[in-house]
């Protein structure tokens, strides 16, 4: 028995021995592996090599990157490269460092001279020039792996945006290196790493979270889409140029203007159109249910191809669903937004609701357009502009009644947790994105032509350009109003929002939409004793424009809608 119980204990001994000399030589083993890198699809390209599909980098053999030197270029930093280092698992590497050396901007530039409010958009005096901001010559620095820079934080103001020219600076020329080494010709991009150092991380306006690898502390890690890179370091340095057209298959049109006839579109017989939408949002009200049936009926008359997407939210009941689904939107259902620095029950209180567009990552690019305004000839072409691309509004101010963005999860996910902090300057959408986006691309006026007139001596009849893309219906809206006039007029407080041209346009519209459709369009007997009210204090107060004298022959009027 007791030899039996001896050879067990023996036997258990050497099972237990094997197993802890098993769990040893794992460990062993685990700690001679190489640490995971980054860098490990750096290896240059030879100039046999094949062609891929549009955009797609190519990933070289992790084996050379043994047999070389990884180069390495500083942009303004000194210290904190060993940090970088170590986080993009180099540092055991031979490593050559390159110093960036640059000019430094100009310190009397200010952000608005990137930024004006006018330009000469229609070239009658020559093209607009921005402010020269000093860049490196790209050409000596055309093979890099990795580019450290240090972000130029200054004094931040967690509750406004960053308008720091040198920052902006520093940015462009960390992306135009990127660029330099990473674009090797339209359809074979090189992987290139960026490294940021600073509080404050790079701008959100060049460098996309969606391109982010790692953040730890003051690191911030990017492996950047060269495609979409490219064609941000091909834009003007601020809205003192209009946007070129877009970089992304290798029509570079350089720091100049395009032609504004026709939007330039390049080469785009590989790009999917299907990822493009514009996009649209009712919340709160059913006000403006009629204005976006006439906007995507506006579209659609000028022989768009693109998809068209509404968000609503619950306030927008079942039969105007049915209505907006029968004028072509595609519509989603969102939960609203409050407005985190608006008043309670003020217009604006549900505007944040606008960033739901950045969760529509169904698409690669989408063109937001207010439900107020009206389409007058195709803007496909704009699609080709990057994200944030808009009309000026005021000053620095871009106007956030049409947009071209690009959605994305984090994108969303930043905005949300910025709109807690970052202050609008109106309370709404606008004034907040423009704290956000402060680096932005001009689209011409025409684009969102704002109905809005100064001095009657300039314009007696508040008359529309001829040649405009899209009109902005501020004041009272078309629907809002008879037929026969812009109901406008009988307010002189607002009078600058006054057109019978641009009134015209818009009923053109109606009248070509489905007679199905145009009920949506009625007029309740609430709204009709506006109408008339005001009309009688037109009269009694002699207004000289004398629109209170039209007799209306709108047929709305004997046909109330609930």
């Amino acid at each position: 028995m007791g030899s039996k119980a001896s050879s067990s204990s023996k036997r258990n001994r050497f099972v237990l021995f094997l197993l802890l000399l098993s769990f040893v030589l794992l460990i062993v083993e685990l700690s001679f592996r190489p640490k995971p890198s980054f860098l490990i699809n750096t290896r240059r390209l030879q100039n046999e090599a094949a062609e891929v599909p549009e955009g797609t980098s190519v990933d070289p053999v992790e084996s050379e990157i043994e047999s070389r030197k990884v180069k390495v270029a500083l942009v303004h930093v000194e210290d904190g490269i060993e940090t970088a280092y170590e986080l993009l698992g180099i540092a055991g590497l031979q490593i050559e460092t390159v110093n960036i050396g640059f000019d430094r901007v100009a310190k009397d530039l200010k952000w608005e001279d990137f930024f004006p409010e006018w330009i000469d958009e229609e070239e009658k005096w020559g093209t607009p020039n921005c402010p020269e901001i000093p860049l490196p010559r790209m050409e000596d620095y055309d093979d890099l792996d990795v580019i450290i820079a240090r972000v130029p934080c200054g004094r931040v103001n967690k509750k406004a945006g960053i308008r720091d020219v040198f920052r902006l600076q520093v940015n462009l020329v960390v992306a135009n290196l990127a660029v330099g080494s990473g674009w090797l010709t339209p359809n074979i991009h090189r992987i290139v790493h960026v490294v940021f150092i600073g509080s404050c991380g790079p701008m959100v306006e060049i460098f996309r979270c969606d391109d982010l690898v790692m953040h730890q502390g003051d690191y911030w890690v990017y492996k950047p889409e060269m495609r979409r890179l490219k064609q941000k370091v091909l834009m003007p340095f601020g809205s003192c140029q209009l946007a070129p057209g877009s970089a992304e298959t290798g029509k570079e049109v350089g720091r100049h203007l395009m032609s504004q006839t026709t939007p330039w579109e390049g080469n785009r017989a590989t790009y999917d159109v299907r990822r493009e939408a514009y996009a649209t949002i009712l919340h709160s009200s059913e006000a403006y249910v009629c204005g976006a049936i006439a906007l995507a009926q506006s579209i659609i008359q000028s022989n768009s191809t693109r998809e068209l997407v509404l968000l609503a939210d619950d306030s927008i009941g079942s039969r105007s669903i049915r209505g907006l689904r029968a004028a072509g939107w595609r519509v989603k259902r969102i939960q609203r937004i409050r407005s985190p620095f608006a008043k309670e029950n003020s217009y604006n209180e549900w505007n944040y609701s606008k960033l739901r567009l950045w969760q529509l990552i169904e698409y690669e690019k989408v063109i937001f357009i207010d439900a107020d305004l009206l389409v007058l000839k195709s803007i496909d072409g704009f699609f080709v502009q990057p994200q944030l691309s808009a009309a000026r509004n005021d000053k620095v101010i871009f106007n956030s009644g049409v947009m071209v963005i690009e959605p994305s999860t984090c994108m969303f996910e930043n905005l949300m947790e910025k709109s807690l902090n970052l202050r609008s300057y109106n309370g709404g959408d606008q004034g907040f994105l423009n704290e956000v986006f402060t680096w932005w691309h001009r689209l011409p006026i025409k684009l969102n032509h704002l109905k809005i007139y100064g001095s009657p001596k300039d314009n007696e009849e508040h008359k529309i350009p001829e040649d405009l893309y899209a009109i902005h219906y501020l004041g009272l809206k078309p629907w809002m109003c008879y037929k026969d006039y812009d109901c406008n007029w009988d307010m002189l407080d607002h009078h600058p929002f006054a057109s019978d041209s641009a009134h015209r346009q818009w009923w053109k519209v109606y009248d070509a939409m489905p007679k199905k459709l145009q009920p949506y369009c009625g007029l309740t007997e609430k709204m009709d004793g506006r109408i008339k009210k005001w009309r009688g204090r037109a009269r009694n107060a002699g207004l000289p424009d004398g629109h209170w004298r039209i007799k209306s022959k709108d047929p709305r009027r004997h046909h109330y809608v609930q």
